[in-house]
């Protein structure tokens, strides 16, 4: 009787919901009912992945494959500067679009018009806008009972009060503010706790420690933190699961390696099981073959975990990537379906994993179902799945020499989200078949001993700009181009979609979409009306026939599109919405590459939406190079330039390349920030634009050795341009 008395007042509980008029509910009135009901509001776009699985799919059928040739421009809104790399997805909840750009910004928008509603700036701590692995980025909000969740570049953790824009409380969600943490990711509402990751296992010498930490949704009082690997031996463990971790570790184990496994994307949330699930990063740092040859595991790196949401204790773990020493992230995006395996119907989580194999997993127990490769690999030959472990190749070393390892350390997927679509039984995947050539740089005779996110190692992609004769001087023997193209038929890199079926483990379709990691092609939407979105790093909105690839639709947009696009109903119209902005990862391995739409337009931050018989998008301005200005005289001499070049490598290739690119490319100074370079970096003269004081890092004596090198790479590119002046004879 108490049972049918709780289903019966479920019911009336949800009628009255569905029966309250969006108006009068209030803005961002999402909770446990309408989530779980969410199939019945097509219009709303509740969570970053649309529901409580985070699909990216949506019911609506109003724009389809019989009519998508109509879809066109409906408004545009620009998120401002600093304009750095955009890869939130906007959520549209009755009407109103919430989003986040750089630093953590949230904006609130009219879904019909545009129009903005109100603006909150986090003012977050600008120290830590040096932290970031890549770039100032943030990967969106979370809505809960009229309150929106952000996790802004400092770590701090935001309740703003969805009408009016106004900061509920703040908590600082960073135990070590000298430890290079940040936050990138988007909070989750796990029951009444919103729980946040943060980033950082790649920065600074030794990385950081990674945690996840709950807080009460209404007062942000801290409820619980699960640490992901144990502290160095003989510091005190923090709950009993790290007693099983820190015995696969190795006991000599350097005291200043933090460890890192953080966890700063894709997790997810089962309310039936009160699970909260998540993935970790790489251990810090990754070059583990120092220490232990390689016998331990590193838990809980590059692992997937399943931890209680009340009280923040672990149900179970699975390590995708043991002693991970490839960058082989398990963050990528979570999905939860139910799926027929073996001939039962089973409760599942699934990824496709940075380290190229695409995981199926029971989610209550984590009995691994099923792993199969979705995109070429060569580090391992298979997964065994009695044990779970990666059967490891020979590719796989390279610490006696360099080798080329397929995916590289981007992944084969990394935290584009992918799409599943339960009636077509695909999820559509963006994948980067691109490899890289690890590097010892301890013991391959380079000049470059250390790289910033990269630690004692590096992953050089072998694109179109590899030269290995150029690289030598700085990272010792290289192979050549002829004999990484002999080791696979093909193209060295590109980007595809691809629909897999994950009960079969194979592709059903596939499209090329770019030409490898630097093209950083976007994250996917697919829709009950027959129809996959992708955007591409070109600057163009691709339609594709969700069951065929077909291609239905081409948006020509002017802008580099990450993010992954959204779609939502006002007033019976539906639209589909995208952030664009380059950046991200791709920063870190050199300048905004000619496939980019980067390269021809101003990289202007905008959300972008679309809706039947909508007009051409406007597209920014067209991107005028800045010309080199005649640099100071340089009084310094070949020693300190060439000091200068390898510290430059080594701390400020991460952001700054010479070629364009969202930060500024150095050779290319006015007198004034000249005059100003010691203070911009010894005292963070200029870091509200996210260039902060390395004064922890550098001394001053290695900031003028830098800028002798600025200066000798500026009068090389000024006397070329001025060359070029003059009539050829």
């Amino acid at each position: 009787m108490k049972t049918l008395m709780c289903f019966r007042f479920g019911l009336m509980a949800f009628a009255l919901a569905a029966a309250v008029p969006a108006w009068a509910r209030g803005p961002a009135q999402v909770d446990a009912v309408r989530l779980a009901q969410a199939a019945t509001e097509p219009g709303n776009w509740f969570t970053g992945g649309r529901d409580g699985n985070q699909t990216y799919h949506s019911p609506l059928t109003g724009i389809n494959d019989s009519n998508v040739d109509r879809l066109g421009f409906a408004w545009q809104y620009d998120l401002g500067a600093p304009r750095r790399g955009q890869e939130a997805t906007p959520l549209v909840v009755d009407g109103v679009m919430y989003s986040s750009g750089t630093f953590g910004y949230v904006y609130a928008l009219d879904a019909a018009t545009g129009r903005e509603l109100w603006r909150y700036d986090p003012k977050p701590d600008y120290k830590a806008a040096r932290n970031p692995c890549c770039d100032l980025v943030n990967r969106g909000v979370a809505l809960w009972k009229g309150r929106v969740y952000v996790a802004a570049v400092d770590g701090t953790l935001h309740a703003i009060d969805a009408l009016t824009g106004h900061r509920v409380w703040k908590v600082d969600t960073i135990v070590d503010h000298r430890l290079p943490y940040s936050s990138t990711g988007a909070p989750l509402i796990a029951g009444n706790k919103v729980v946040i990751g943060n980033s950082g296992s790649d920065m600074g010498r030794d990385g950081v420690r990674g945690y996840v930490s709950a807080y009460d949704t209404a007062t942000g009082k801290f409820a619980w933190r699960f640490w992901t690997v144990p502290p160095v031996p003989g510091q005190r463990l923090e709950h009993p699961e790290l007693a099983a971790a820190a015995k696969s570790w190795d006991p000599k184990r350097p005291a200043k390696s933090q460890g890192g496994g953080t966890a700063w994307d894709g997790f997810a949330y089962d309310p039936d099981l009160d699970i909260v699930y998540f993935g970790t990063a790489n251990a810090a740092p990754y070059d583990l073959r120092e220490v232990g040859n390689g016998q331990f595991d590193a838990l809980y790196t590059a692992s997937i975990l399943a931890v209680r949401g009340t009280t923040g204790r672990l149900v179970w773990h699975y390590q995708t990537t043991p002693h991970d020493e490839y960058d082989f992230d398990a963050v990528q995006k979570l999905v939860l379906a139910d799926l027929p395996v073996d001939g039962r119907n089973r409760k599942v989580i699934m990824q496709a994993s940075k380290n190229g194999f695409f995981y199926v997993i029971d989610r209550a127990s984590g009995q691994l179902l099923s792993a199969n490769n979705y995109t070429y690999v060569n580090w391992a030959t298979g997964v065994d799945l009695k044990t779970g472990r990666p059967i490891v190749s020979a590719q796989a070393d390279w610490h006696t020499k360099p080798s080329n390892v397929y995916p590289s350390w981007a992944g084969g997927h990394t935290w584009m989200p992918m799409s599943w679509s339960a009636k077509n039984r695909l999820m559509y995947i963006p994948v980067i078949d691109v490899p890289n050539i690890w590097v010892d740089l301890a013991h391959n005779g380079g000049s470059v001993k250390y790289l910033d996110g990269f630690y004692t190692v590096n992953g050089i992609m072998p694109d179109e700009a590899y030269v290995p004769e150029d690289l030598t001087r700085l990272y010792g023997p290289l192979p050549s181009l002829d004999s990484l193209q002999a080791e696979r038929k093909g193209k060295l890199l590109r980007e595809l979609l691809r629909a897999w079926d994950p009960v079969a483990q194979k592709v059903v379709w596939e499209q090329e979409t770019g030409s490898g990691f630097r093209s950083y092609d976007g994250g996917m939407l697919s829709t009950e009306g027959n129809l996959v979105f992708q955007g591409r790093g070109s600057g163009e909105l691709w339609v594709y026939a969700a069951d065929t690839g077909k291609v239905l639709k081409v948006l020509d947009t002017g802008s580099h599109i990450m993010a992954a696009p959204s779609t939502y109903t006002v007033n019976g119209e539906q639209y589909v919405a995208v952030q664009v902005g380059y950046g991200g990862a791709a920063i870190t391995v050199g300048p905004i590459p000619a496939s980019s739409a980067a390269s021809r337009y101003e990289n202007v931050n905008r959300i972008l939406a679309f809706k039947l018989g909508g007009g051409a998008v406007p597209k920014p301005p067209v991107l005028v190079a800045d010309p080199f200005v005649e640099p100071p005289l340089q009084t310094a001499d070949a020693a300190t330039i060439a000091k200068g070049e390898v510290l430059f490598i080594q701390e400020c290739s991460r952001c700054h390349q010479f070629g364009p690119s969202v930060t500024p490319d150095l050779r290319k100074l006015n007198p004034g920030f000249h005059a100003m370079f010691r203070d911009i970096l010894l005292k963070g003269a200029v870091a509200s634009t996210g260039m902060e004081s390395f004064a922890d890092i550098l001394s001053p004596g290695d900031v003028d050795a830098v800028h002798a090198y600025v200066i000798d790479e500026g009068w090389k590119g000024w006397r070329q341009q001025e060359a070029a002046k003059r009539p050829s004879p």
